[in-house]
């Protein structure tokens, strides 16, 4: 198993013998971290990765929060204490054809890849794919770009590490 470091925490990226690959439930593991302001019980999430971070790993850094994880694809958002790095696993930036367009790219490549999970209805690739994340998706970055750009964002930027 080859580990790769992460840039700015040193964190251990693992790969997986398995692609991660499709649509994942959620749930938050901080309800009242801003970035996560009206989601719902729990949300979904696409994935295509072929490597891992694990909790153990980022629980021993003091300065992150894991902010959502799944039991299927694992951690999804950590952020810093100061809300000023966020990391994301998952692809909440995908548009409704994104798995199905690289699920195709591997099938022509011919490359031993599964579906990808709980993407397309009665899991036939025939059927087009629900989008069923963009509300979640457009609620974080409408989060992150509100209180964290915005509001968080001093006039003066000489003043922003005060």
């Amino acid at each position: 198993m080859n580990i790769l470091k992460n840039y700015h925490y040193g964190i251990p990226k693992y790969e997986l013998s398995e692609k991660v690959f499709g649509l994942f439930n959620h749930v938050a593991d901080n309800w009242e971290h801003t970035l996560l302001r009206g989601f719902d019980d729990t949300f979904l999430t696409p994935h295509s990765r072929y490597t891992e971070i694990k909790r153990y790993d980022i629980e021993k850094v003091s300065d992150l929060e894991i902010l959502a994880s799944s039991e299927q694809a694992g951690i999804n958002i950590v952020a810093d204490k100061s809300g000023r790095q966020i990391f994301i696993t998952g692809h909440f930036e995908y548009d409704r054809l994104t798995l199905n367009n690289e699920y195709i790219r591997d099938i022509n490549r011919k490359l031993n890849i599964k579906l990808p999970e709980n993407y397309y209805p009665n899991d036939n690739p025939n059927n087009n794919p629900v989008h069923k994340w963009c509300a979640h998706a457009n609620l974080f970055f409408s989060n992150w770009l509100n209180y964290y750009v915005y509001q968080g964002t001093p006039y003066d930027l000489n003043t922003l590490y005060e």
